[in-house]
């Protein structure tokens, strides 16, 4: 029997999940590639990072595009309207998810917690390969020549 999403995505993080999560996004092995996060964690933390690139080739390779000063490139080349619309729709879908009367603590921002700007290629390309309409995600995969990954339920990007 294969190994379970929680002890692969355990692997891929180098340490146990914080939180509950789910993986939308698989390679075609199977493997996780992105996952979603509860917006809060087990101890009630808040996680502002709903969509995680997981998988390892796909870190690797935005790894590679920030430390080649990716961040300052892509917040140049995407428009600043379109960026401020992407992190408040994502916002908009985390908060939706926290538990019916939640009076505690809340998540910040928009895309890896992010208020404004690009703070983390790996959350923005998460959520594109998740189906978000991202356009830092989009310049990522356009970089990337889109990894290949599929979206739960089998659908292609």
């Amino acid at each position: 029997m294969g190994r379970s999403d929680h002890d692969e995505v355990r692997s891929l993080l180098g340490r146990p999940p914080a939180g509950s999560f789910e993986v939308v996004v698989r390679a075609a092995d199977g493997r996780p590639v992105v996952i979603r996060n509860a917006p809060l964690l087990h101890d009630g933390t808040p996680m502002p990072t709903r969509y995680w690139l997981v998988g390892a080739t796909e870190r690797r390779a935005v790894g590679r595009l920030e430390s080649s000063g990716g961040v300052r490139a892509a917040e140049e080349a995407v428009d600043a309207g379109a960026l401020s619309d992407a992190h408040r729709r994502y916002r908009i879908e985390r908060d939706a998810a926290l538990p019916p009367g939640h009076r505690g603590p809340r998540p910040q921002g928009g895309v890896g917690g992010a208020r404004q700007g690009v703070k983390c290629l790996h959350a923005h390309y998460a959520w594109h390969l998740a189906g978000g309409e991202d356009p830092v995600g989009a310049w990522v995969a356009d970089r990337l020549g889109d990894l290949p990954a599929e979206r739960e339920g089998g659908a292609d990007r």
